[in-house]
């Protein structure tokens, strides 16, 4: 295109006058960015010194349950995430051994003697020298979720390398539905970033509510005596960034080392059976509670999640003495399984309670003829039920005594 030179000159003179405009506005804008910088920074500051530090999730409604045997000093990795919480440790073994909890922990102590004297003739529903005591601290809690976690599992990384708080994933999964009733292949359609895909019922988009999140484990994987025998040095650095819902009539090993649950919901339905010393079995504390558990969550039409989060299981068990322990469960899970995937219960089971007892008279019926040990189990399962129901009627107040030192 060409210009006459008048209006060439016109051109210029307006090329001229949009150079002064542009370079008004943008010293006027250089000062508002310095002036806006300088009063956010000042502004910011003054709102980090105004105001208190966020109040962790759920701390006055979740108690963590961690049972023992040694002094936890494991808790000085987890303090940043675990201090605003409250404690229940129940310390198996020999009650007179002193358990040193590091400072600054709000906690309750419980061992044998305060089990015996809580619980009186039902104490003999609580599992000694074996983890399964932990179930003790659900039923004297009085919250509403508990998280229970062993003392050698640490804080895990995630690939980027950041500290994992296991606990907050524990809550995410807990307070959001899960989806038992139809398979989303997009795993947790709750999570950020996820959704339901394609051809899933929107009838089914509200999901059900999540009574159990299980928690898995970096380094030593939760192996079997005659798989730690095989492959003993196995170790699982697989960080697998997803959650899933447990689909109803699906059963699964429950491992209680990294666990969360609602107590409301559930809790009445956590128990880890008759383990450990005078018993024939062990190490089936936890999967005996997860079958229960999930009948029982699939008959109240209620959610199980697997996956996120991890820890740092720091170190593995023997598996000569496993394998003593699973001995006869080893031979008795042929018989357990196929048991509890055809367990059926009535309609007029509608709370754990009910369902617990029910299911407790179909393992005597059933399970019985395997070995008597399943009728002694049967009864146990009734009588911690009793006992659950007794000690959560009762108050506070009776049963929040300490052996090892006060609570803080």
């Amino acid at each position: 295109m060409r210009y006459s030179p008048k209006a060439q000159t016109q051109r210029q003179r307006e090329r001229e006058r949009e150079r002064e405009i542009h370079t008004f506005f943008r010293v006027e804008l250089q000062h508002s960015l310095l002036f806006y910088s300088s009063s956010s920074s000042s502004s910011s500051s003054l709102m980090a010194e105004a105001s208190p530090k966020p109040v962790p999730l759920l701390k006055d409604e979740l108690d963590i349950v961690i049972p023992t045997i040694r002094n936890l000093d494991f808790l000085e990795m987890w303090r940043p995430f675990f201090e605003p919480y409250h404690l229940i440790i129940v310390q198996d073994g020999d009650p007179s051994k002193i358990i040193k909890v590091p400072e600054g922990f709000d906690y309750e102590l419980y061992n044998r003697n305060d089990i015996n004297r809580i619980l009186g003739p039902k104490a003999s529903c609580i599992s000694f020298k074996d983890s399964a005591c932990r179930c003790f601290g659900y039923m004297v809690s009085k919250k509403k979720y508990i998280y229970t976690i062993d003392d050698d599992c640490f804080v895990a990384k995630d690939p980027s390398g950041k500290d994992i708080n296991a606990l907050e994933q524990h809550i995410k999964n807990i307070l959001s539905p899960a989806t038992p009733f139809f398979f989303n292949t997009l795993y947790d359609p709750y999570r950020e970033g996820a959704d339901f895909v394609r051809g899933y019922p929107f009838s089914l988009r509200e999901g059900a509510p999540t009574a159990v999140s299980h928690g898995l484990w970096l380094n030593i994987p939760d192996y079997d005596a005659p798989t730690q025998l095989v492959k003993p040095r196995e170790r699982n650095t697989r960080y697998v960034d997803a959650v899933l819902t447990i689909p109803k009539g699906t059963l699964f090993p429950m491992c209680g080392m990294n666990l969360a649950f609602d107590r409301e919901l559930i809790g009445p339905a956590m128990y880890f059976g008759l383990m450990g010393d005078g018993q024939p079995i062990g190490r089936y504390d936890d999967m005996w509670a997860g079958w229960c558990v999930k009948v029982i969550c699939d008959h109240l039409g209620l959610g199980v999640k697997t996956g996120l989060p991890y820890i740092w299981h720091s170190k593995a068990s023997n598996p000569f003495v496993n394998l003593k322990k699973e001995y006869k469960g080893i031979f008795w899970q042929e018989e357990i399984i196929p048991f509890f995937q055809s367990a059926t219960l009535p309609k007029d089971c509608t709370s754990v309670q009910k369902c617990y007892i029910e299911l407790s008279k179909q393992v005597k019926e059933k399970l019985g003829a395997v070995d008597p040990y399943f009728i002694k189990l049967a009864d146990a399962m009734v009588t911690w039920i009793e006992a659950w129901d007794e000690l959560n009627n009762t108050s506070e107040g009776n049963t929040s005594k300490q052996a090892n030192g006060a609570a803080k």
